[in-house]
C-alpha cells in the first residue's frame, strides 16, 4: 500500500507554528494579521493561493514581501521550539515500513521547507517520496498524487490520502484514491467527513486498525 500523508497538522504538531508566524509577518508589514481560524483555514495550501485568500486585496508585490517576512518568522519560531510529531506518529511509520509499505509526504509546504524539517527531525532518508506545493499543483488539485502513484507505478486503488484538512480531502477524492481524516488538525473534522473518509482518526495509532491493514 502506498501511504501518502500531509504533514501540518497531520503528522506535525505546527499549526501553531504557522499561524503566529503569519499573523507576525502581517504585522511587520503594518496590516491587520488574520484571526487563528482564518489561518487554520488556508493551511495546507500552497503559499501563493494560501495568501490570495488571506489578503484578496493585496497586490502580488505585497504577496511576495508577506512571503519573505513568512519565511523568516517561521524558521526563527521553528529553531525556537521545534514542531515535534503528534504522540505516536513515529512508532505507527515505522510499524508501517517495517510492514513493507511506501510511505510519502504530499504538502503544501516548500521543498525547501520540508526538507530542512525532515533534516532536523533526522528524518530525510525515512520516507520513500513526497512533493511539495512549489514543485507541483496545489491543493485541491490531484496533481501531487497523480505523480506520487506514477512515481511508485502504484494504481490509487492500491492508495490512501491522510489529512486533516477538506483540501487533502477534495485532493485524494479527485484522485479516486481512498481517504483518512484527523481529526485533532487545523480544519474541524465536520468538514472533512464529507468527503468520505474511510477511517476518522483522533489519534494516529488509529491507522493500524484500518479495515485495509
Amino acid at each position: 500500500m502506498l501511504f501518502i500523508f500531509d504533514w501540518d497538522g497531520t503528522l506535525s504538531d505546527s499549526t501553531g507554528t504557522i499561524t503566529q508566524a503569519m499573523q507576525q509577518s502581517a504585522r511587520d508589514l503594518g496590516w491587520q494579521p488574520p484571526e487563528d481560524h482564518q489561518v487554520h483555514n488556508i493551511i495546507g495550501l500552497g503559499m501563493p493561493e494560501a495568501l490570495a485568500r488571506l489578503f484578496p486585496d493585496r497586490t502580488a508585490h505585497e504577496h511576495v514581501q508577506l512571503r519573505h517576512h513568512y519565511a523568516e518568522n517561521y524558521l526563527a519560531a521553528d529553531l525556537a521550539q521545534p514542531a515535534k510529531l503528534f504522540p505516536v506518529v513515529m512508532e505507527t511509520l515505522t510499524h508501517l515500513r517495517e510492514q513493507g509499505h511506501q510511505l510519502t509526504v504530499a504538502t503544501g509546504k516548500s521543498r525547501r521547507g520540508l526538507d530542512r524539517v525532515l533534516k532536523a527531525m533526522d528524518l530525510d532518508t525515512f520516507f520513500h517520496g513526497s512533493r511539495c506545493a512549489d514543485e507541483t499543483a496545489s491543493k485541491p488539485h490531484p496533481l501531487m498524487l497523480q505523480e506520487l502513484l506514477e512515481q511508485f507505478r502504484v494504481h490509487q486503488h492500491d492508495a490512501v490520502m491522510i489529512g486533516d484538512t477538506e483540501y487533502d480531502m477534495d485532493m485524494g477524492r479527485r484522485a479516486e484514491m481512498a481517504r483518512i481524516a484527523v481529526s485533532y488538525g487545523a480544519h474541524h473534522i465536520d468538514r472533512l467527513r464529507p468527503f468520505g473518509p474511510e477511517l476518522c482518526m483522533d489519534g494516529f495509532g488509529e491507522l493500524l486498525s484500518w479495515h485495509r491493514l
